[in-house]
């Protein structure tokens, strides 16, 4: 956890969520105040260095990722965290949507003790709200591999011309921004930050 450290030095922190296809997840955080980049990639897995193809097998045992960079004075680990339970299915194991494997998991890799402190008190607070149990993996974070460029940016470049773009990266953005459930305070003014138009 060397980078969280140097980079919290500046200011900037790191934390790494997987909850399903990385397009959908970089679309909504690329548009959270407080954040300063998105990478899409891959953690969790024992391939050095996987390509995209290898990831599909769901042999690697990686899950796809984006890594995000923020600012704890604009936006703390937990409202990260409630808008990432916010916007995908965080009880069904090894699947998101039509998205079925291992790479497509529910997970959170944690930078820092407080990072970790809060996914647990996060996955307390909103496990009341799901029927089902909350099977999101929380683990310390490991080689990050960051994936083609072709991943990256992937709703920006694509959003007017790609069906899954269409299908189902823009519901998600509006179900996080319209989500019935926000908490008060902080949250709704974090969520509030969310681009107006997809």
């Amino acid at each position: 956890m060397a980078e969280a450290s140097s980079t919290a030095a500046a200011g900037v922190e790191t934390i790494t969520l997987g909850a399903g296809c990385f397009w959908c997840v970089e679309a909504v955080y690329q548009r959270v105040v407080g954040v300063e980049s998105v990478e899409s990639g891959y953690m969790g897995g024992v391939v050095n260095n996987p390509s995209y193809g290898q990831i599909c097998t769901g042999e690697t045992g990686h899950a796809e990722v984006i890594q995000l960079k923020y600012k704890p004075s604009k936006v703390s680990p937990t409202d990260l965290l409630e808008i990432f339970f916010k916007m995908h299915d965080p009880t069904t194991k090894n699947r998101q949507g039509a998205d079925v494997g291992t790479q497509y998991r529910s997970a959170i890799f944690y930078h820092s003790e407080e990072q970790k402190q809060a996914a647990e008190e996060v996955i307390a607070a909103v496990q009341p709200k799901f029927g089902s149990k909350i099977v999101t993996e929380v683990t310390a974070a490991s080689n990050f591999f960051v994936a083609d460029k072709g991943h990256q940016d992937y709703y920006s470049r694509n959003k007017s011309s790609n069906g899954y773009c269409r299908l189902v990266i823009h519901p998600k953005l509006s179900k996080v921004k319209h989500d019935k459930y926000k908490s008060p305070g902080v949250m709704s003014k974090v969520l509030g930050a969310l681009s107006s138009s997809p």
